[in-house]
């Protein structure tokens, strides 16, 4: 059985995960981890402690007394938010990433940490985005994301440490609110649409981008880190994608529910340059070759599950959905 610490488990990704590595290993065989305890069911559902992950002592001292052999380091700075504070982005990211592979290294874990389409830049090609291509990005997250993905390496090549990473698209969740990244207008779109019926995008129409189901990004981390070794040619990190769209597709995709749904833009130049550096659509025949990812929402049944989900559930701690 496998005993996994998460650092950063009250984030987007880490509340969803956390609970299926629980379903799966058991509660008491994953410790969760974050700078702040908000007392959700993610900390209380089974062993939860405060770590800054930029303090290397703390996180190494966590994963030992668990006595983990997988780390699953999660804590960053997202990309719209790392371009205001870049420094703290880089003291955040890169730093609270080598903590955890000195972690990993030291005591012999696995390591997973995810990457993002934000690594590559405008040299690389827009559509059918290949799993090796220039990286050459713009923004501080995608630096930072370039920067972990060698650095992987270098822990993997030099110590021998299991380290494997995805390159994710943008992530829709109804369970947790939007974090400070460039694609989260559409997890905004969603509860938008369930709480006024309209919705004011950032992002500007014809913008296309890779997006992928929660469900489907979790499941996707535990088959890779659960994946057979021998397989994998890359690690650090995978192309996977479930669709890509932009707005007006998402917009059309709730208008089967909801007709009524009315979509407006007022841009945000910082969020829409991000978002016209990155891939319009990536390959991922790579991982699909390498571990066998799959996938099971498209964008009308993740439409159809998100707006079910939100309309019988409080949003964010609100007590009522109008």
């Amino acid at each position: 059985m496998r005993r996994i610490i998460v650092t950063g488990a009250l984030g987007q990704i880490g509340r969803d995960l956390a609970a299926r590595l629980r379903q799966l290993y058991g509660c008491d065989a994953v410790l969760t981890t974050d700078i702040r305890n908000d007392q959700n069911e993610t900390a209380l559902s089974g062993p939860f402690r405060l770590v800054d992950v930029t303090d290397g002592t703390a996180l190494y001292e966590a994963a030992k007394d668990h006595q983990a052999d997988t780390i699953i380091h999660l804590a960053a700075l997202l990309s719209a938010a790392a371009e205001t504070k870049p420094m703290l982005a880089w003291q955040l990211n890169m730093g609270g990433l080598l903590n955890a592979l000195e972690a990993a290294r030291t005591l012999g874990c696995k390591l997973f940490t995810p990457s993002s389409i934000a690594a590559f830049g405008s040299g690389a090609p827009k559509i059918g985005t290949p799993q090796d291509t220039m990286q050459r990005p713009a923004t501080m997250y995608g630096i930072n994301k370039v920067s972990g993905e060698l650095l992987c390496d270098y822990y993997f090549n030099k110590y021998g440490i299991d380290t494997r990473g995805l390159r994710f698209p943008g992530l829709i969740s109804y369970t947790t609110p939007p974090g400070g990244g460039t694609t989260d207008y559409a997890v905004d779109m969603y509860v938008s649409a369930v709480k006024t019926g309209k919705f004011t995008s950032y992002i500007g129409k014809g913008t296309f981008l890779d997006m992928m189901y929660m469900p489907d990004a979790v499941e996707s981390v535990i088959k890779l880190i659960e994946a057979d070794a021998s397989r994998l040619k890359h690690r650090n990190a995978f192309n996977v994608s479930a669709m890509s769209v932009d707005p007006e597709a998402i917009a059309s995709s709730i208008r089967r529910r909801l007709p009524k749904f009315k979509l407006d833009y007022r841009i945000d130049p910082i969020r829409q340059a991000i978002a016209d550096g990155w891939p319009d659509a990536i390959d991922a025949s790579a991982a699909r070759e390498e571990w066998d990812f799959c996938v099971k929402y498209d964008l009308d049944k993740m439409t159809d599950d998100m707006l079910s989900s939100l309309s019988g559930m409080p949003l964010y701690g609100e007590k009522t959905v109008n």
